[in-house]
């Protein structure tokens, strides 16, 4: 049985020579996040691989999980949420994009730890659907998790308008994975990278906010 869900994506460059204890506390401060309401999942960190990415270079990725639009908007207007984003990660951050889509999901809404993601992002084209949508038909059944849709939520999405997240239990699987073949004559409107699901930190969000009165 498919359950519909909210697929967040934040892809982040940071600037070049930033202390590395910033970007430390960037990553505790977001999986703090975790705890906020409404939210079903959330993993932040380094990306692994870049494999297609022209003119941008991102380095790291927020991904998180939602019941519903209206989830996902209340976690971002959250004050906790506006001040991780305002205080920690746009004073270290050079880039940001982001894309949102609405997903029917087969399988745990929770990745585990470990687990290898591949995220692609497209600007839209008819064929991009078809060929996701293929792939996701031939892997039914499978231990492999698909999703993919059409943005939302276009302001910072950079013109990228479909998002694709496929999650293998390990680099094995990965490895057999024919996305890029099959999307190879739109790599001028395609970003493709890969995301390992780190440990959930153990931070709160009391570390980074004074109790509010």
């Amino acid at each position: 049985m498919s359950e519909a869900i909210i697929e967040h994506i934040v892809l982040v460059k940071i600037k070049d020579n930033t202390d590395p204890s910033k970007i430390n506390s960037m990553i505790n401060a977001l999986h703090a996040l975790n705890s906020l309401d409404g939210v079903l999942h959330l993993t932040a960190g380094p990306i692994h691989t870049i494999i297609r990415s022209p003119s941008f270079n991102f380095t790291h990725m927020l991904h998180g999980r939602y019941k519903s639009k209206n989830d996902l908007r209340s976690y971002s207007l959250h004050p906790e949420h506006l001040s991780v984003a305002n205080d920690i990660v746009n004073p270290i951050c050079d880039d940001i994009m982001v894309l949102n889509w609405v997903a029917h999901l087969h399988g745990p809404i929770v990745p585990p730890v470990g687990a290898v993601m591949r995220v692609s992002f497209f600007k839209l084209q008819e064929d991009v659907l078809k060929i996701v949508g293929g792939i996701k038909d031939h892997y039914s059944g499978s231990n492999v998790q698909i999703t993919f849709g059409e943005n939302f939520s276009p302001a910072k999405a950079k013109g990228f308008s479909i998002g694709s997240l496929v999650i293998f239990p390990g680099f094995s699987e990965l490895e057999a994975f024919d996305l890029n073949e099959k999307v190879s004559g739109l790599l001028e409107s395609v970003i493709i990278l890969d995301y390992v699901i780190h440990p959930p930190q153990s931070t709160t969000l009391s570390k980074y906010f004074s109790p509010r009165l």
